[in-house]
């Protein structure tokens, strides 16, 4: 798999059938290389992806991430290989521990310790390889990794790390962590917006679900945040620091600055200028070169 350094991240639960298609064939029509979505709510995981394979021609599709409590290990890798062969190699399995939220509340799991738990999935993930389809090459697999212990589990057992809602100071350090040669993918949300006031309010409803959630708060408390800055819808320090608005130069110069920090592939989240749930196809073009 060739991984161009950009590509495109939405939240498909929002969208009809008919919207995934125009995500999928923009995307690839404006030159992104990957298409990244989440597992949340609504579409399960692998359906939406041979969705998006289906109404693509070299389009990388990216779960970001498949949540490991969805499926069991043997599943998981047989889900892999199926969309990896049907593809000719064109899906990507991004894997992660998600959240207390939709791990217990949501499936009625109970959530444990996310490395231990991640390095065993992984250790069955390998077994289960002589179950599933075989493949010519190996799939790649890259983990959500906010901390520096899922970072280093990312560098020594998969092809990668993918974080989420973080700075390029933060992609400096998890460079360090994996090496030179590991995928590091970073996500971005974007804002072709230059009133500060409006750019917040589009910002704040954009993150609103994340400061409910322990592990990005952690995070974020490691990158120099406090809890001043989750106080209320979130702080303008810690909203300009996740959502890069203003003018088109400003948001290069912030995606320029995690390849400068190290990425070597930046997922593009285009925030709706009024804050609808739809992405924002103007930045996307004005972006994509």
């Amino acid at each position: 798999m060739q991984l161009g350094q950009k590509g495109v991240f939405w939240f498909t639960d929002t969208l009809s059938p008919a919207q995934l298609v125009e995500l999928a064939e923009r995307s690839e029509q404006l030159g992104y290389s990957a298409l990244w979505y989440p597992e949340a709510l609504s579409y399960e995981c692998f359906s939406l992806a041979g969705y998006l394979l289906a109404h693509s021609a070299k389009l990388i599709v990216a779960s970001g991430i498949a949540n490991i409590y969805a499926r069991d290990p043997t599943t998981m890798k047989q889900g892999q290989h199926s969309l990896a062969k049907f593809s000719d190699g064109r899906f990507l399995l991004g894997l992660g521990v998600s959240h207390t939220l939709l791990v217990e509340d949501v499936r009625g799991h109970q959530y444990s310790r996310p490395v231990t738990t991640m390095r065993a999935y992984l250790d069955a993930m390998e077994k289960a390889a002589a179950n599933a389809p075989a493949l010519a090459e190996p799939a790649p697999v890259v983990l959500a990794a906010l901390g520096p212990r899922m970072t280093a589990l990312a560098g020594e057992r998969t092809t990668g790390a993918f974080p989420y809602n973080v700075t390029p100071e933060h992609t400096a350090a998890a460079r360090a962590l994996l090496g030179p040669d590991k995928w590091l993918i970073v996500e971005q949300k974007v804002l072709l917006v230059s009133d500060p006031g409006k750019a917040r309010d589009v910002a704040r409803q954009a993150l609103a679900f994340y400061l409910q959630l322990p592990n990005y708060l952690e995070n974020w408390k490691r990158l120099g945040f406090s809890d001043d800055d989750f106080a209320g819808s979130g702080s303008n320090r810690l909203l300009d620091a996740m959502v890069a608005w203003g003018t088109e130069q400003a948001i290069r110069q912030r995606i320029q600055a995690h390849f400068d920090a190290g990425a070597s592939h930046v997922c593009i989240q285009p925030l709706h200028p009024e804050g609808r749930p739809l992405p924002d196809y103007n930045a996307l073009a004005a972006l994509a070169a």
